[in-house]
């Protein structure tokens, strides 16, 4: 008896069955024995079976099916039945097992007791250069684990629905009589379906088994690649609703919501994104057949999906076609706002109507995208071609610019052109006027002519694709559109003039992007069309066309290795650290190049205002809009940082650099670190101690590059300098740069016995007689449906409640991103991207924080503080955990709710006094060394020299 058979299944695919049924008997486990079932080919399929059985006697059998099955399922289970080994695989004739496949999962097996043992298949695409690899749900596979029931792990159930990665006890098939659907495709998901929930144990080993070849340019398309077929997508729901069957049989309702959820986020969209190409009756049968099973999917799904996924399914089961095929067009291009989008009672909905059902509503609600919050330049625009028709030489074209909540206003100067650019980069471009724009209800409508006949003077081999953008200036602010083709009909080729010669292509024809969009490519009609394409064609994989894609993609290779990680760390050790270090010059960081802020701008604008002589050159990592204009930008990782880095007399920062620069001694680094420590730091997080030996040496390394680290109070020596294990001569006691404008605020309150507010207040449209609280918490990992850092309270019965007295500003973490409806706009202000917070903290007249280090900062201006620790136990006791317990120690109420912290809001001017003593003990403890002077004194002792 064999230890393991393997079902290879074949249909008209005679010259890759063998190369699958040696991946078999080449196996590291020998006794396999290879069953191969030809489901009726028409070509010389079972002949080539015969021959591979009657080479190799006793290891392999053929078997025909009498006719046709359909699909796969009815030549496996035939297979199973002449199975003789104690396990059971699968393989499809156009893919291969991994050489020890075998032995691995009859080890697995033999070893835990296994019904099923799963691994890792690989898919492989053979169509391209270099045959680009991607991993089946890796994650499932990343250690190796055993389960007692599937229902511990519903994503191996949901995500792996393959039958051929698998290696199934023998007995286990045949007591639960398993088999695959007859003449049904998608036969894989329920058979594993009914495996997965029949199987008593299944264990799951990292190692590669299967190799699936994909050939998307095959003339006869795979299953997988025939979504154009209703057959496929009808067969598809059938499958699903027997396994929901299944499921609600059983009462396992968490594995229903997960595959729920899948059949959303996955099997729907695999679907929807065809049907802008589609006519009319597939539309309306494909919606007919979706609205049925969609009413079984669970209401919780939505919530977990993606917005626009929900946003698809729900117009679909409505049969919302003229909200729906817009709404597609953003599933294809995420960015892409393809609705005009509709405020209705304070919040943004995808589109109007649909607001008398509050699933509908809740659906379509898109106020937590932020939408609303963007200016037209930060907007992708969906560019709907209306008409699109050729006269001679030339294309006439017009189109509609979806207009959101009006983004384009009513007076707006527009100027747009229209952009034809090869896809290749680098390449040329042509740009042709737009002759008219104008608004027409919620949208820009526009018509453009391009004479591409005259103007476009493609190359030709090189440039044989070219897009098209509009790229359109409002107000001077420019922003950039696609044009959507949908069903817009496009015209026949036009004649182009390539630089190179007509030989290689003489027209230009219109065809639809795989994102539909419109492009073109260019295309040769001549008499000799075909043949002058063979030529190129055998020139292009010829002797001479390879050296030049060689020679190109040497080049390419050369470029990447050039700006690797590995070969940038090359440069700066090995080239730029030998060059000399240049005098009076100062790389500034800020929270790892992300802002302008903190104390190393206190720093460098006090060097600016003593007037000293030096070079300053600020990093930044994104957009360098916000950093000063006097300054030498580098760009964070970028060649001309590292150099700049490497020459550098000064680093000064309150990160860290890169960790793995090494400093020369010739550089002086101020670490001016960012705030005082209620959470554990350095080596005394758990993390960290959990470290080898080397990665701990190689993190000492990186701290001990400060040459000064900048102390606020004693409590930092025992903290910070301690976690980081510094030694005392590095430690500067000079308070933080950046509070010396909160000393000097506090100081002109006391003398002068007012508080101003300053142009800040001004600025952000603050009323004189509204208190200004700023809510400023610490990092959180981004959650909620929309991926973004939520709020612990309801931002709009804050703004209804305390609205008329209060203005909040809302300063998330640099790390995270907030959205406010537009419903408390004026009395809740997102101030989040503003680099600084000082000036911010200084404008507020008192601070909702949580375990944020600006509550040692705040606590300066001696203001009124309120600690809303919604999750207090988990982020202490779950977390990495604090040096202090802020509940002994903080300077104001402590609360947990949204209740308790609207009570400490209605008692907020009583705080004032009540927490007056806590406030000077907590200052004296955590800020005693911040007394106004810290830049100055820093510039003092170490740039003094510098000055004219």
């Amino acid at each position: 008896m064999p230890d393991v058979s393997v079902v290879v299944i074949v249909y008209n695919d005679a010259d890759r069955l063998p190369t699958a049924v040696h991946s078999v008997l080449d196996q590291t486990l020998r006794d396999v024995e290879v069953v191969i079932v030809d489901d009726c080919s028409t070509d010389r399929s079972f002949e080539v079976a015969q021959r591979l059985a009657a080479d190799h006697p006793g290891r392999v059998r053929a078997f025909q099916l009498p006719e046709n099955s359909g699909a796969g399922g009815e030549p496996r289970n035939v297979g199973i039945q002449h199975t003789e080994g104690r396990y059971v695989m699968f393989l499809d004739s156009d893919d291969v097992l991994e050489v020890n496949a075998c032995r691995n999962m009859l080890e697995a097996a033999e070893e835990s007791g296994s019904d099923i043992v799963s691994g890792l298949c690989v898919r492989l695409h053979k169509d391209t250069r270099n045959q680009k690899r991607d991993e089946w749900y890796a994650w499932l596979y990343s250690t190796t684990r055993t389960l007692e029931s599937v229902t511990e792990l519903p994503d191996l159930f949901v995500w792996d629905t393959l039958s051929t990665n698998k290696c199934y006890r023998r007995d286990f098939l045949i007591e639960n009589d398993l088999r695959f659907p007859k003449g049904m495709f998608y036969e894989d998901l329920m058979f594993i379906a009914d495996a997965y929930l029949a199987a008593r144990r299944i264990t799951l080993i990292p190692n590669q088994v299967y190799f699936w070849n994909v050939f998307e340019r095959a003339a006869v398309k795979s299953v997988t690649n025939r979504r154009h077929e209703m057959t496929n997508y009808t067969h598809r729901l059938e499958i699903h609703r027997r396994i929901d069957a299944l499921l609600a049989e059983r009462g396992l309702d968490e594995l229903k919501l997960a595959k729920d959820v899948k059949f959303l986020k996955h099997d729907l969209v695999l679907h929807l994104r065809d049907l802008p190409f589609r006519d009319d009756s597939y539309r309306r049968e494909f919606s007919e057949l979706s609205r049925e099973y969609l009413a079984s999917i669970a209401p919780e799904a939505y919530d977990r999906v993606q917005p626009i996924q929900a946003i698809c399914a729900y117009l679909l089961q409505k049969g919302d076609w003229d909200n729906l095929i817009p709404a597609v067009d953003t599933l294809i291009n995420r960015d892409k706002v393809s609705a005009p989008l509709d405020e209705h009672d304070g919040r943004i909905y995808w589109c109007d109507g649909h607001y008398d059902d509050p699933f509908g509503r809740q659906v379509l609600d898109v106020t937590d995208i932020g939408y609303h919050e963007k200016p037209v330049n930060q907007l992708f625009l969906r560019n709907q071609l209306t008409r699109f028709s050729a006269s001679g030489k030339a294309v006439s074209l017009a189109g509609e610019i979806t207009n959101p909540l009006g983004v384009i206003p009513p007076g707006a100067r527009l100027k747009g052109r229209l952009e034809f650019s090869a896809r290749r980069r680098s390449l040329q471009s042509f740009h042709f006027p737009v002759r008219e724009l104008r608004h027409d209800g919620d949208t820009i409508a526009w018509e453009a002519a391009a004479d591409l006949t005259a103007k476009l003077r493609p190359l030709g081999i090189v440039d044989t694709i070219w897009d098209v953008r509009l790229r359109l200036d409002v107000d001077g602010v420019p922003t950039t559109t696609r044009l959507t083709v949908a069903d817009t009909a496009l015209s026949e080729p036009l004649p182009v003039r390539p630089r190179l010669t007509r030989m290689v292509a003489d027209h230009l024809a219109p065809h639809v992007s795989a994102k539909g969009h419109l492009a073109f490519r260019l295309v040769s009609e001549g008499r000799n069309a075909e043949r002058v394409q063979e030529l190129i064609t055998r020139g292009v994989r010829g002797k001479p066309g390879t050296l030049a894609k060689t020679g190109y993609r040497k080049a390419k290779t050369l470029r990447k290795k050039v700006t690797s990680g590995d070969n940038k760390l090359r440069a700066y050790h090995e080239v730029f650290s030998r060059l000399p270090v240049k005098k009076r010059t100062v790389v500034f960081e800020s929270h790892l190049g992300k802002q302008y802020s903190d104390s190393p701008r206190a720093l460098y604008e006090e060097m600016r205002r003593q007037g000293l002589k030096f070079e300053a050159i600020w990093s930044y990592a994104g957009s360098p809009k916000d950093f000063p204009k006097d300054v030498t930008l580098v760009k964070r990782w970028s060649l001309p940082y590292l150099k700049a880095l490497a020459q550098a007399e000064f680093w000064v920062d309150n990160q860290s650099y890169p960790l793995k620069l090494t400093k020369r001694p010739e550089t002086t680094y101020l670490q001016t670190w960012h705030g005082s420590a209620l959470k554990n730091m350095g080596f005394d997080q758990p993390a960290l101690k959990a470290q080898t030996r080397k990665q701990q040496e190689e993190q000492q390394r990186s701290l001990d590059r400060f040459d000064r680290f900048l102390v606020r109070s004693e409590h930092d020596v025992h903290t910070l300098a301690r976690a980081f294990r510094l030694k005392e001569k590095t430690l500067l006691r000079v308070g933080y740069p950046r509070n010396d404008a909160l000393v000097r605020a506090r100081q002109r309150e006391a003398e002068r016995g007012v508080r101003e507010r300053g142009p800040l207040a001004v600025e952000l449209g603050i009323p004189e007689d509204r208190t200004v609280l700023l809510y400023a918490p610490t990092f959180r990992k981004a959650g909620g449906r929309h991926g973004r850092f939520e709020l612990p309270f309801d931002v709009e019965r804050f703004a209804d409640q305390f609205g008329d007295r209060y203005v909040l500003l809302v300063r998330s973490h640099y790390l995270n991103h907030v959205v406010l409806p537009p419903t408390v706009q004026g009395r809740v202000i997102d101030v989040s991207g503003r680099h600084d917070v000082t000036p911010l903290l200084e404008l507020a007249d008192g601070l909702i924080t949580d375990y944020s280090s600006v509550m040692f900062d705040y606590a300066l201006l001696d203001r009124p503080l309120v600690f809303f620790t919604y999750d207090y136990d988990e982020y202490v006791h779950e977390g990495r955990g604090t040096y202090f317990d802020l509940l002994e120690h903080a300077p104001g109420p402590v609360v947990r709710t949204e209740d308790d912290f609207h009570e400490a809001i209605k008692s907020f001017e009583s705080q004032a006094l009540e927490y007056a003593k806590s406030r000077k003990e907590f200052v004296a403890k955590f800020g005693e060394y911040d007394r106004g002077d810290a830049a100055r004194s820093i510039v003092d002792q170490f740039f003094a020299q510098w000055s004219r």
